[in-house]
């Protein structure tokens, strides 16, 4: 194994997660050309906040795939628990979109008025099938990854992208999309769910069904399957926690507005160039069988570095100022507010390089349940640190991103 394969097969995930991360920007761009722009993103936008929480420990189906399906009996029985999994949150969803429960968290909890929890229930109808989409396209994703397709991987998302970029243009065209805005975006969420589904069942089929053993080496046990994914579910979906516990804590400031708006800035900006270090954990069961520990280790180190010059590279410099201002768009005084943040966030990506490698050891070692306290611990240190920061004087978004990094090293 030489650092070239190991390149080689990262970097489709790494431009994977850079076509996620600007994609859904052309669908928000979409919405705003529509009737009742501002209305509609309300609306889709806590619609699809609700679903895409409860859809947030699928994510973590890709490593079942990755790690467990060793042969096609043991895919079978994966394939069965995905199903299973999948039917009981499209219950949850329909549940919230037709029942009390649903109405009470949108009316009293969210605080919308009843004609806008009315759509977003209706919104959230149409997301009741989502979970089987998503939930077989991860299982699948993770045994292209397993078999070191992550071209195909990558094809698949970034197909799914084209088709809900080219869904926004045509779309906008029709007379009916105006006159039920709301059905905009949920048409193009599908649409880029289903190619990239098609697209890796395409790919399985072709390059990795026929190497799949026939025979079972293992009897895979449901117990098995629940104890190895529940940790790497709970990690999830707490720490979808963090950033609502941060914005919690700057929203209740004298400069909470202001704070808020540069949260809200940073957070998308700073992500881009370190959120995809989160793939390195699926580097260490793919080359697992070649003795590549120290390779992996150095690789994984290089790539940290490297996310961590970029980011000081153009958050250290004017050129913050320029991407800022001309990119972004915001005014020269916000602008002012988001230097320290962005600084903050700048050694993010040496924690979570860190992070993914040994997520990644686990996932060989099959020993999910040592990273369950993780996720705790994470939200733990992050109210400390908010708690001693605020008593200390601190204010602000700089306050906000220290203690989500504080959060990020304790979770180590």
């Amino acid at each position: 194994m030489t650092y070239w394969a190991l390149l080689r097969f990262f970097l489709p995930l790494v431009l994977t997660q850079i076509a996620l991360g600007t994609g859904s920007q052309f669908l928000n761009g979409g919405i705003a050309r529509l009737p009742q722009a501002t209305h509609t993103l309300a609306v889709f936008g806590l619609a699809w906040g609700i679903t895409d929480f409860l859809l947030s420990p699928l994510a973590q189906v890709r490593q079942l795939g990755l790690v467990l399906a060793v042969d096609y009996p043991s895919l079978m029985r994966l394939q069965q628990f995905i199903l299973f999994c999948s039917g009981g949150l499209m219950c949850v969803i329909g549940a919230l979109a037709g029942s009390q429960v649903g109405d009470w968290i949108l009316v009293n909890l969210h605080g919308v008025d009843r004609t806008m929890a009315q759509k977003v229930q209706i919104a959230l109808w149409s997301f009741v099938p989502l979970p089987i989409f998503t939930g077989l396209n991860r299982l699948y994703s993770g045994l292209l990854i397993q078999s070191r397709r992550t071209d195909l991987v990558s094809l698949a998302m970034g197909l799914g992208m084209a088709f809900q970029i080219g869904a926004v243009a045509v779309l906008l065209q029709v007379e009916w999309i105006g006159q039920n805005p709301i059905f905009f975006p949920i048409i193009a969420v599908y649409l880029s769910e289903i190619v990239a589904l098609v697209v890796v069942l395409i790919g399985y089929r072709r390059y990795v069904s026929a190497g799949l053993p026939r025979d079972a080496s293992a009897f895979l046990r449901w117990g098995y399957i629940v104890g190895f994914f529940w940790p790497l579910a709970l990690v999830m979906s707490i720490q979808g926690f963090s950033r609502p516990l941060v914005n919690l804590f700057v929203s209740r400031q004298h400069d909470g507005v202001s704070a808020l708006a540069v949260l809200a800035v940073v957070y998308v900006l700073a992500h881009l160039p370190y959120g995809w270090l989160n793939e390195l954990r699926s580097v260490p069961p793919a080359f697992s069988n070649e003795g590549s520990e120290r390779k992996i280790r150095i690789f994984s180190l290089v790539c940290g570095l490297c996310s961590f010059a970029s980011m000081a590279l153009f958050f250290w410099t004017p050129i913050r100022d320029y991407i800022l201002l001309n990119w972004v768009g915001i005014d020269s005084g916000l602008a002012e507010q988001c230097a320290l943040p962005l600084i903050i966030f700048s050694f993010f990506p040496l924690a979570v390089c860190l992070r993914s490698y040994l997520n990644g050891v686990a996932l060989v070692q099959h020993r999910t349940k040592a990273l369950a306290p993780s996720a705790p611990a994470r939200v733990g240190a992050i109210f400390i640190a908010l708690l001693v920061f605020s008593t200390a004087g601190w204010s602000g978004a700089a306050m906000g991103i220290a203690a989500l990094l504080c959060g990020f090293v304790v979770e180590l």
